[in-house]
């Protein structure tokens, strides 16, 4: 794959990536502002109210007849969090008419239609069809009312609540059903409004094409995309408290669910980035790791052990499902292997396999389009323009000094057990 180039059109920062790996041309709008409690649902439900008709195309099914007419092309929109940063993300992916025959060129559609999107919704004086915002809201709805099903996902939202419930990183990315219900037309006409004035707005585009053909296309949609203003990425950070916050729900489930959040003073954008990825590596992110070898296998204690770095925020957690009379003696053990770790009680061979982990997934990652576009973004929000190369070569510099001093500044701040109701395990 090419070296990605960077260029202005209007305010639309573009990333372009020629490569002839992929048959299909992937294009990625991620649209960056604070993230808020405030704006969280009106932000999440107005991308669903975008994706759901254009001016030209104002219906769902009117987008989908459309898309199969580009020869089955696929269009969506997401909602998430990078740190402390609220992405709306619109993606659209279309296959590259060199494949196909007498066809004349399908990316210039494709982005006129997904600029169309921003640009020219479907929306009149009164604001976006009402029609439209009730059917996204339930869809909506439904999607935030689902997690509490989900019991590791649940449990997992609860923790990085508590622990970090004075910090914008606790705010869900949907923002609350509540919030959501209540949501006018009025709010939504301001977030779009604001999301136009202020947001960062970052354009990628991956597959076989030229440059001309992405500019030409972005000229001739108009190029009123955004304001080219930049959002600062910074997350808040924050160090363990003195006492470990413990937080202990009940619900009525068979298996419980232990998460234990901690604080690493390193983010993204730090030097000691690769250093977290291996020393998490080793802690719990892979088969042969601490927890999975230890609290599952050798304890029986758990039905899945693994540990998570979260690098737009600077926090690891530790997760596994339990029996719930086994708490104390999970959580007990879980602390154990960092503890390890931080008295370099570290094997060579898991120093070496988790690095030869972590290579092949970047290499795995960079082998489809999504994966190298959410690296480049990585490189946008971050700040660090990691090649490829330079992500491999830090890895291999890691070593045994390195990973037990970083697993030294990893703090306990939260321990979250969500258990059985008496009577129902």
């Amino acid at each position: 794959m090419a070296e990605e180039e960077q260029f202005n059109a209007g305010g639309l920062r573009v990333h372009w990536q020629p490569s002839d790996t992929f048959k299909t041309t992937t294009i990625v709008l991620h649209v960056k502002a604070p993230l808020e409690a405030e704006t969280a649902a009106s932000r999440s439900l107005l991308a669903q109210v975008l994706q759901a008709g254009t001016e030209e195309l104002p219906s769902r099914r009117k987008i989908r007849y459309f898309l199969d007419d580009l020869y089955g092309a696929t269009f969506y929109a997401d909602v998430g969090k990078k740190g402390e940063n609220h992405v709306l993300t619109f993606v659209m992916e279309v296959a590259s008419e060199k494949y196909l025959q007498n066809e004349s060129p399908l990316l210039p559609k494709a982005l006129a239609f997904l600029l169309s999107v921003i640009q020219k919704p479907n929306r009149s004086e009164k604001g976006f069809p009402e029609t439209i915002i009730q059917e996204e809201k339930q869809v909506l709805m439904q999607r935030i009312r689902n997690i509490v099903d989900e019991k590791t996902r649940y449990a997992n939202i609860r923790m990085l609540e508590e622990m970090c419930a004075e910090e914008p990183f606790g705010v869900h990315p949907f923002g609350t059903a509540e919030e959501l219900e209540a949501l006018t037309n009025q709010e939504l006409q301001e977030t779009f409004e604001r999301m136009i004035r202020n947001d960062q707005f970052d354009l990628f585009v991956t597959g076989p094409g030229t440059k001309e053909e992405i500019t030409d296309a972005i000229h001739s949609a108009g190029e009123n995309v955004g304001s080219g203003k930049t959002v600062a990425s910074t997350a808040t950070m924050h160090d363990a408290p003195a006492q470990v916050n413990e937080v202990v729900e009940k619900q009525s489930i068979q298996q419980a669910k232990l998460h234990l959040g901690f604080r690493v003073p390193y983010t993204v954008g730090s030097r000691e980035y690769t250093g977290v990825l291996v020393t998490n590596g080793i802690l719990g992110a892979y088969p042969h790791s601490k927890l999975f070898v230890n609290v599952r296998e050798k304890e029986s204690l758990a039905y899945y052990a693994a540990s998570r770095y979260e690098p737009y925020k600077g926090i690891v957690f530790a997760m596994a499902g339990i029996a719930p009379d086994q708490y104390e003696k999970a959580a007990r053990i879980m602390q154990e292997q960092l503890e390890a770790m931080k008295r370099g009680d570290i094997t060579e061979e898991e120093l070496t396999t988790t690095k030869q982990m972590l290579k092949n997934q970047i290499l795995e990652q960079v082998d489809s389009a999504r994966g190298a576009i959410e690296m480049n973004y990585q490189n946008v929000l971050s700040g660090a323009n990691r090649t490829v190369d330079d992500r491999l070569r830090e890895i291999e510099a890691v070593d045994m000094d390195t990973v037990i001093s970083i697993a030294k500044a990893i703090q306990l701040d939260t321990v979250y057990l969500l258990t059985a109701e008496e009577g129902t395990a």
